[in-house]
């Protein structure tokens, strides 16, 4: 199978918590090239890894994280929501693909770039997430690293792109098809996708040539991808 770029849909889900510590670090030793992580803001202003607007899903209480301090985070959860520092000490030398759900606003936007900059991790960083947060990020850091998340099948206007400069279009990958691939090619942009998760639809986009496959399945992508396919895009 083809290089592509293994990235660890929120670590490795199947077997621990998603965007903890410990699922990071698993994914990470099954072989991802990368992680990817969901970022919000506690009330007081501390980028935390959590991808729903509360921890009812996740960790049982119906509480919104933006009521939220990162000490009462912390406490709720038995410390197992780790902030964005942390998760950045934890994956050192690795890339870390921060998605920004919710879609922030620039003041959100810059506090995380803020972070990732503090940890020294503004080179192995990135970042995606729907048009509007990352013309944030654009604004923040004219050299940031994009992954433009789009969500229909016609392709993003000119216009938004040159303002965006995106490295990368993300796309849920049951859009993507042989034309769509050949056309963010020829447009000189790297295609990732998120997130298929069965054996034959990893094996369809890796036939395609998509560039990048977010999954929940991180192990398998790489046991299908072969010894060979690591790669640090």
């Amino acid at each position: 199978m083809q290089t592509l770029t293994a990235v660890a849909h929120r670590g490795d889900p199947y077997l621990f918590p998603e965007n903890t510590l410990d699922s990071l670090r698993s994914a990470l030793a099954r072989g991802a090239d990368a992680v990817e992580v969901d970022v919000r803001l506690t009330r007081d202003g501390v980028p935390v890894l959590l991808h729903d607007e509360s921890l009812k899903r996740l960790w049982g209480h119906d509480r919104p994280l933006r009521s939220l301090t990162a000490e009462q985070v912390r406490e709720l959860t038995d410390g197992r929501v780790p902030t964005l520092e942390d998760a950045l000490a934890a994956t050192d030398g690795s890339r870390v693909m921060i998605d920004l759900p919710g879609g922030p606003g620039p003041r959100a936007v810059a506090r995380i770039m803020d972070v990732v900059r503090a940890c020294g991790a503004r080179e192995r960083a990135y970042y995606c997430a729907g048009a509007e947060a990352m013309l944030a990020v654009r604004a923040a850091d004219a050299s940031a690293e994009i992954a433009l998340t789009w969500t229909s099948l016609a392709p993003p206007r000119a216009g938004l792109l040159a303002a965006v400069r995106p490295r990368w279009l993300n796309y849920r990958f049951g859009l993507v098809d042989r034309e769509l691939a050949a056309r963010v090619h020829r447009d000189g942009l790297l295609l990732s996708v998120w997130t298929p998760d069965t054996r034959r639809s990893l094996r369809r986009l890796a036939a395609l040539g998509v560039d990048s496959i977010t999954t929940n399945r991180v192990d398998v992508l790489c046991a299908l991808r072969g010894d060979g396919g690591r790669t640090q895009r």
